[in-house]
């Protein structure tokens, strides 16, 4: 069963009454669709989904359980999807326009849901929630039909009058996970490039932010077409349901723990998945640095929807000297930030929920409280927090810390960084502070992350002309734009060849012969460039 977030959500088929445009919007209205015609063993199988209606259609073919409760909904889905309806540049571009309309006429509703949810500052919401997607879609709006073109390639002598190319397939049904800390943006940006690569998808947003799982649930059914796309609000024991069906894409947003029990679930389904995970994502600090520069950009990206950011600086690794140097300075950046009482301040947001802030809090046992330190436990707040002399065994170096925790680790030099960095797991980002580019450039040689940012932090999100993702225990694949499309897209390797010239074929067909094999040689052979033959 769906959970119930206090209101009954909009069932995935339902129609809604589409909103109208607001004024100057650059989405044009999304025309009534037509209704689905089915080829009419499909339109059974749609018209038979339902709870309940699992035993009705388990089987390879729509990908559903017997007897699960999502066992319809997967079906609807995969019917529409091998209708073809979502395949046309024009249908998959109206779909994208209105998620755009959707974000200008819900803007004043998602700053309050994060409000609520979390108190987010609205400058904070409006950047990562709102603007960092529309650059998103406009971005994916003004690329899709070059995106979505055959791709022609090289061909050999044997292929060189037919044609070779790649051909941009949607996957079919699509599952998107999205996480609490950014849950318009993690929920929008990879749905833009599902729909944009045309698939259909089942999105569940997450149940710990309440007010925007209850926003998206409700509202973006009435934007998009109900027969292709579908919002399911659920907890662990329904998203463990879900995840029974056959999906033929997942994308996950959340902790390594959770990914490897997505991964295990699509495993038994051979289903490919994208894992957006995290990790301690160290901040190198040299000793030639413009140390308030520094303290300015680290404390920024530290406190930051009060450092539930799974691409902020987790801990700093520097010289006891620079330590010294950065103390005061952070002090001073943080006192301009939010006030020298961060508690009253409007800018600094809180911790999610209760669980998440007793883990949080239990992390200050960690090294000395140089900066900050105070709680309270009825707002879920915890002051943007610098410790000092942190011990690589300390409680705060054993977890992603997802809070306003900065530790720092002192270390003598940068191959001791370096070395630090390399004997653990590979983070979803490294950072590294330097005014000699030869340190930045030597630190990005010889490490392994999922992104890399030199002399700041968190804005290599912000372009979306790079991929994001992480390696190893931060994650599998990447995404943004383009990268985003291609993840949902498979690149399908076609060869569509002359039916004639049956005599360049005889070479490769029995009996065979030596002379046979010496042409066949010449026809396919790839010589390496610089190398030529002695006669």
């Amino acid at each position: 069963m769906l959970r119930d977030s206090g209101q009954e959500p909009a069932e995935p088929g339902r129609r809604c009454a589409l909103p109208r445009p607001s004024a100057g919007s650059p989405f044009p209205p999304l025309g009534m669709q037509q209704p689905l015609e089915l080829p009419e063993q499909q339109l059974a199988l749609a018209k038979g989904a339902g709870p309940g209606a699992g035993d009705r259609m388990g089987g390879a073919d729509s990908g559903a359980v017997s007897g699960n409760p999502y066992a319809g909904l997967v079906s609807r889905l995969r019917a529409a999807w091998l209708s073809g309806k979502t395949r046309p540049v024009e249908y998959r571009v109206a779909q994208l326009e209105a998620l755009g309309r959707f974000l200008e006429e819900k803007q004043q509703d998602i700053l309050e849901a994060t409000a609520l949810d979390m108190r987010k500052p609205s400058f904070e919401a409006y950047f990562s929630e709102i603007l960092l997607c529309k650059n998103e879609l406009n971005n994916t709006l003004n690329n899709l039909s070059h995106w979505m073109k055959d791709e022609h390639v090289e061909k050999n002598l044997v292929t060189q009058l037919d044609s070779a190319f790649i051909r941009k397939d949607p996957y079919g049904v699509v599952l998107i996970i999205a996480p609490w800390n950014y849950p318009i943006h993690l929920f929008f940006v990879p749905l833009i490039g599902a729909i944009a690569a045309g698939n259909c998808v089942i999105v569940k947003p997450s149940e710990t932010t309440k007010n925007i799982e209850r926003l998206v649930a409700e509202a973006l059914p009435c934007y998009l077409d109900n027969d292709c796309f579908a919002v399911v609000t659920a907890g662990v024991e329904e998203t463990t349901k879900l995840l029974e069906n056959k999906f033929d894409y997942i994308f996950f947003t959340g902790s390594p723990s959770v990914g490897r029990i997505i991964m295990t679930a699509a495993a038994k389904h051979l289903t490919p998945v994208t894992l957006e995970l995290g990790g301690k994502n160290p901040c190198y600090v040299s000793d030639t640095c413009e140390v308030h520069n520094v303290a300015r950009r680290v404390a920024w990206g530290r406190f930051f929807n009060a450092g539930q950011t799974c691409v902020a600086p987790d801990y700093v690794l520097c010289s006891v000297e620079m330590q010294d140097k950065l103390m005061p300075a952070l002090r001073e950046a943080i006192t301009e930030f939010y006030s020298p009482n961060p508690q009253e301040s409007p800018d600094f947001a809180r911790i999610v929920g209760d669980k998440q802030f007793q883990r949080v809090r239990a992390l200050l046992s960690s090294g000395r409280v140089a900066i900050g330190g105070q709680t309270d436990e009825q707002e879920r707040y915890v002051a943007p927090t610098v410790l000092a002399d942190v011990q690589p065994s300390d409680p705060a170096m054993q977890e992603e810390i997802f809070g306003p925790i900065l530790p720092i680790v002192v270390v003598s030099s940068m191959d001791e960084a370096i070395d630090f960095i390399n004997a653990r797991p590979p983070p979803l980002v490294l950072y590294v502070f330097s005014c000699d580019s030869k340190v930045v450039k030597e630190v990005l040689e010889r490490t392994s992350s999922g992104g890399f940012c030199g002399n700041d932090v968190l804005m290599h999100v912000t372009l979306t002309s790079l991929p994001f993702g992480g390696i190893g225990n931060s994650g599998l694949g990447k995404y943004h734009s383009r990268f985003t499309f291609d993840t949902f897209t498979h690149h399908r390797g076609c060869l569509h060849r002359n039916m004639g010239l049956e005599a360049i074929n005889a070479l490769r067909y029995p009996p065979y012969n030596q002379q046979k094999l010496g042409l066949l040689t010449a026809a396919f052979e790839i010589k390496r460039k610089g190398m030529c033959t002695l006669l």
